[in-house]
């Protein structure tokens, strides 16, 4: 079912050269200045999110964790998992010494090591052309010489206010007289500048050993952390080979375990047995059979999904057609599942989301992340490195898959993506707003794949996802009241959603015409350009 659909209040980007998409104007600006003076497609990523790091800090940071997938004009794809791991000391048991039985936000057992510098790094020396200092000068200067705080930005830091409040550290930098920033107003983070520069002078050890190094251990600890310089020391970035599998003729890239990405080839798989592209896309069948789907797969994600080192079962298992069958099966088209089922298997011995495509046709589907808003709150007084919480997703106690242990990795909810058509880059996508990101994905590519979509009404299309834990629908403003009112039919609870769900930001390349189509979102304050 093909229909012509008008983005509500914006088109997409057209370039013939190169097009850039992210979360704000700053770095989609210093990603074209790079492409502009030659740089390639990682570079122009890396220019974009450090200054990302400086002016959405309560979305993504140097302090946090960054995955990203490569692909080359040929289709050949290349991931990277820039996730850091859980201390060493830091066990079940050596939590439970210590009185802790739930990890949160705020904890410095959520603070894992940060991996995202050294990812970019890694990413550079793959297949960068510039270095850390060129890169990094936009950065600097914003954090040097101050940046005005952009609107969607000046919104939710005023939602952060007492959770930076309830360190000196945090709220010293990031509140002015105990109050967040208005739009418009400029700041300066000059800690933050010098760790750029020193990051610019001597690469990513500059964080991972030395006085940064200390420095960020020192907040940690004082905290209650069990966190060590040689934790910081040990960090480093994995080359992956992306998973794949086929959706209707598009062969659809996700990075393999810790990330989640895995989940959304399983909605998908689900999703391709029930004839989508026959439904109403704003219909409440449509929307039953997503939530369905999504409910079952994550599921799946929390019994199954963590560092591959404690899988008990291969990812590659999860995306086979009897087991997608077993789990398709499940579904009733006229009647929400009142209860999980075991999605069972025998055992085997908040985020900045960015996309970058060079006139050479380099393909970059790249995101970074402190995992809540202004992650852990906790910063490194020196250093101004604001360290993410990426450890909640860790369970205290022993005998879960993601129970926490030294050196474990944990299960990540960020995660970019790719999607090739006839073994060319097609679309380079991702979606920003934490544990949606698996059925976001999903989202997205069938607004594009079956009911044609470009990528900006794609990503303008109402979404919906569910509570993780009462299982309830959270509906988008746009989602039309019959739709509303049809789920309810089918046995679900909807509500309204607080605000957005999530984000997006998508190029589509077009090789046949040599033209990028680009698409980010209004929702988040999102900018795409293009030449």
């Amino acid at each position: 079912m093909k229909r012509d659909f008008q983005a509500p209040g914006r088109s997409p980007v057209f370039a013939r050269e190169a097009a850039v998409a992210t979360s704000h104007p700053l770095a989609t600006s210093a990603a074209i200045e790079v492409l502009q003076d030659g740089g390639n497609a990682v570079d122009a990523a890396i220019a974009a999110v450090a200054v990302q790091c400086v002016v959405e800090p309560h979305m993504t940071g140097i302090g946090g964790d960054c995955f990203a997938i490569v692909t080359e004009p040929d289709g050949r794809l290349t991931g990277f998992n820039g996730s850091g791991a859980a201390p060493r000391a830091a066990t079940p048991e050596k939590l439970a010494e210590l009185g802790v039985s739930e990890i949160t936000d705020t904890s410095p057992h959520a603070v894992t090591v940060p991996g995202a510098v050294r990812a970019w790094e890694t990413l550079l020396k793959a297949h960068g052309t510039q270095d850390f200092k060129t890169l990094l000068k936009r950065a600097v200067n914003y954090a040097r010489d101050g940046f005005p705080v952009a609107p969607r930005v000046a919104a939710d830091w005023a939602n952060n206010i007492d959770k930076l409040n309830e360190d000196p550290v945090s709220a010293a930098r990031y509140l002015i007289n105990g109050s967040s920033p208005e739009t418009g107003a400029v700041l300066k983070f000059p800690h933050l500048a010098e760790t750029l520069e020193a990051i610019g002078a001597e690469g990513a050890d500059a964080i991972y050993s030395g006085p940064i190094a200390e420095d960020i251990v020192a907040a940690v600890t004082a905290k209650g952390g069990v966190m060590t310089t040689d934790d910081l020391a040990a960090c480093h970035t994995t080359a992956v080979s992306p998973v794949v599998r086929d959706y209707k003729g598009h062969t659809i890239a996700e990075l393999p375990p810790n990330g989640q990405g895995v989940i959304a080839l399983i909605i998908l798989g689900i999703l391709e047995r029930f004839g989508l592209e026959n439904l109403d896309p704003f219909g409440a069948e449509r929307f039953h059979l997503e939530m369905e789907a999504a409910r079952i797969a994550y599921a799946v994600r929390d019994k199954f999904v963590t560092d591959p080192g404690y899988m008990n079962v291969c990812h590659t298992r999860l995306i086979g057609e009897d087991y997608i069958d077993q789990l398709a099966q499940m579904i009733s088209v006229d009647k929400r599942l009142d209860t999980m089922p075991d999605a069972s298997l025998a055992p085997q011995t908040d985020t900045v989301y960015l996309s970058v495509v060079d006139k050479d046709g380099l393909a970059v589907s790249f995101i970074n992340s402190l995992f809540s808003d202004f992650g852990s709150g906790i910063v490194a007084p020196e250093s101004g490195v604001l360290l993410h919480c990426r450890g909640r997703s860790f369970k205290a106690q022993a005998g879960f898959a993601n129970s926490i242990d030294g050196g474990k990795r944990p299960m990540h909810t960020i995660i970019p993506a790719m999607a090739l058509k006839n073994g060319a880059p097609w679309l380079s996508f991702g979606v920003m707003g934490g544990h949606y990101q698996a059925c976001g994905h999903a989202h997205l590519l069938t607004n594009i794949i079956d009911y044609g979509m470009d990528v900006q009404a794609a990503i303008d299309f109402p979404r919906m996802f569910f509570d993780l834990e009462t299982h309830a629908l959270q509906a988008e403003r746009l989602v039309p009241p019959a739709t509303v009112e049809g789920l309810k039919k089918l046995g679900h609870s909807v509500v309204a959603a607080p605000g957005a769900i999530g984000g997006s930001q998508a190029i589509m390349i077009d090789k046949a015409r040599h033209v990028l189509t680009a698409g980010s979102d209004p929702r988040k304050d999102g900018h795409a350009a293009g030449y």
